[in-house]
């Protein structure tokens, strides 16, 4: 896709594209993979929008984005000096992205999982310049189940096909001896589990109504079903993949390149957020819900911001989210490696010619996050190592 500036990028043809066929339709995260298939190829070969100087973020009404909108909510775009819209909200990864290809949005949280799909099925220059957090997903369970193993013969629901909580959520079923399958009708006898991509804020209502017998998702839906007396939080997908990213914040690659000081302002301000959300999170929780970023009732985002757990491994209890910037390279390499093992509705041969570390190295850009750490008090100042390097820890 040839950007603005005419700069050299990779050139992506509507053909190209519908090859791609379930691949795509995959990770659009809603029902209706050939409708989200075709949208998203319109999206990604159509005129793109008018830049203009105010910028536009896009959201999903999730704790993953509290940095984007606490750093709006405390005025840390103004300190930068940077124009921004108030943040627009989204109900659908497909319609969300879709946004964001056509340039209606400049810069989103997104499931890194699909970011790697988007640029590797579509070959959009997408980039990754920072995490948003790390946790803040769970899986919820109807109040009568009371053991993983109770799930089979049923339908579970997930928001997205690939997203991080579809992909630790088949690690549980299968570690309990269960198998996910998609477009199969389950059965108790079989040990099997239908999983159904659904839109988040469609889970606590069919969770109520006996539709699914779990979900997974982000948060605030798992407290906020556990405060409807419809659900009961099962575990933390912290327990599966310690300290793991699920949204990621991402701008297209022409933005970096014309304006690489309003890309490091952009940053600057996110890390700012997050350091203002650790330090005070009922303060951040306060900000999301008294001025209308998630619509959830107060208190479910409260406990989703502010609420700690028990740490399975006997440490200190831990935070049911997390918020530092640094995209490990370690990472995006079992990311990919992880996306091989799941099961989704769809093509997955994309997959097959991938080089997990050469992933990140294509589809991540750390000079800006780097430089607001180096000049946010460092990695200790975020609960970051000081080499910047980790080794991952799955169950």
């Amino acid at each position: 896709m040839a950007d603005q500036s005419g700069a050299s990028r990779l050139t992506v043809d509507r053909r190209t594209l519908l090859r791609a066929g379930g691949a795509l339709a995959v990770g659009a995260g809603a029902v209706g993979g050939a409708t989200a298939l075709g949208s998203l190829v319109t999206a990604a070969t159509a005129p793109r929008g008018v830049a203009t100087e105010e910028l536009r973020i896009g959201y999903l009404p999730i704790t993953d984005a509290a940095p984007l909108l606490v750093a709006h909510g405390d005025g840390l775009y103004d300190q930068q000096k940077l124009l921004v819209g108030r943040p627009v909200l989204f109900r659908s990864w497909s319609s969300l992205m879709e946004a964001f290809l056509t340039r209606q949005v400049d810069l989103i949280h997104l499931l890194m999982p699909s970011a790697v799909q988007l640029r590797h099925v579509i070959g959009a220059d997408v980039t990754v310049v920072s995490w948003n957090h790390t946790g803040g997903g769970a899986i919820t369970v109807a109040p009568q189940i009371t053991d993983i193993g109770e799930l089979a013969g049923t339908q579970v629901a997930i928001p997205g096909w690939w997203s991080i909580h579809n992909m630790l959520l088949q690690r549980v079923l299968r570690a309990n001896g269960l198998t996910p399958v998609a477009r199969t009708s389950p059965s108790r006898s079989g040990g099997t589990v239908e999983l159904v991509v659904m839109g988040p804020s469609d889970m606590i209502p069919a969770l109520a109504t006996g539709s699914i017998s779990a979900f997974t998702v982000a948060d605030p839906f798992n407290a906020g079903a556990v405060a409807q007396g419809v659900g009961k939080l099962h575990m933390l997908l912290d327990q599966v993949w310690r300290d793991h990213a699920c949204c990621v914040t991402v701008v297209h690659r022409d933005l970096i390149d014309s304006r690489p000081d309003t890309v490091q302002a952009l940053v600057d301000a996110a890390v700012a957020a997050q350091l203002n959300i650790r330090a005070d999170r009922p303060a951040a929780a306060a900000i999301l819900s008294g001025k209308g970023y998630l619509p959830q009732p107060p208190k479910a985002v409260e406990v989703a911001m502010a609420g700690t757990v028990p740490d399975p491994e006997g440490g200190p209890d831990r935070p049911r989210i997390d918020f530092h910037p640094y995209p490990f390279p370690s990472f995006t390499s079992e990311l990919v490696r992880q996306m091989r093992q799941t099961v989704v509705d769809g093509e997955t041969r994309f997959l097959d010619g991938l080089d997990p570390s050469g992933v990140h190295a294509d589809l991540v850009d750390d000079r800006f996050v780097r430089a607001a750490i180096a000049r946010h008090g460092g990695p200790a100042a975020l609960g970051l190592p000081a080499s910047l390097t980790r080794h991952e820890r799955l169950i």
